[in-house]
């Protein structure tokens, strides 16, 4: 009788985790969905679009890397609420386009395309305007956010994307950056 109940009640601890991991990965593919329409409405209506009413963030942009096949939409702020459904922009830093942009991710979610970015390769930025902007990566760097400034070139229309770092990391957290600069290349329609 006790292993029966034990049993029964083990079988329904892994069924309400399993059940667990498919509502968090079905919210994750919503959000997305929510995203890329708000995005879609923004660029249609010249006006910051919300995903759902609730939100405190907004997509202000899309990023493209064809080399790992990663597209992004970039959302404004880099606080944790904004940063659980997509890399977002620092809000002291200018929109893409419009002069240095500062862009903030999770290594392990939306940024770990980065582990795999090359130098040289492009990068493609498509602004409220819905212009596509061509960056190639011309520096990669990590740094020590406790030892080193991150020196910003207010006059440059670079883009910075910033991450933590290592991204094999089994305890979140940590000092270490890992810093990618793109510069522009061309603007295209």
């Amino acid at each position: 009788m006790l292993k029966t109940v034990f049993s029964t009640l083990l079988s329904l601890i892994i069924l309400m985790n399993y059940g667990n991991a498919i509502w968090i990965e079905a919210k994750a593919e919503l959000a997305q969905l929510l995203i890329r329409h708000a995005w879609a409405n923004s660029l249609h209506t010249g006006e910051p679009q919300k995903p759902w009413y609730w939100a405190d963030t907004w997509p202000v942009a899309r990023i493209r890397h064809p080399a790992t096949e990663t597209d992004l939409y970039v959302l404004e702020g880099s606080e944790g609420h904004a940063l659980a459904f997509g890399p977002g922009r620092q809000v002291n830093s200018n929109l893409p386009g419009e002069g240095a942009s500062i862009i903030g991710g999770h290594r392990d979610t939306h940024f770990e395309f980065l582990k795999e970015a090359q130098l040289k390769d492009e990068l493609f930025i498509q602004g409220k305007d819905g212009l596509w902007m061509e960056y190639q990566i011309a520096d990669m760097q990590i740094r020590d956010s406790e030892k080193q400034m991150l020196i910003i070139d207010q006059q440059s229309q670079n883009l910075y994307l910033i991450t933590c770092y290592p991204f094999d990391a089994l305890i979140p957290g940590g000092t270490l950056r890992y810093l990618v600069i793109a510069t522009p290349t061309t603007v295209q329609i």
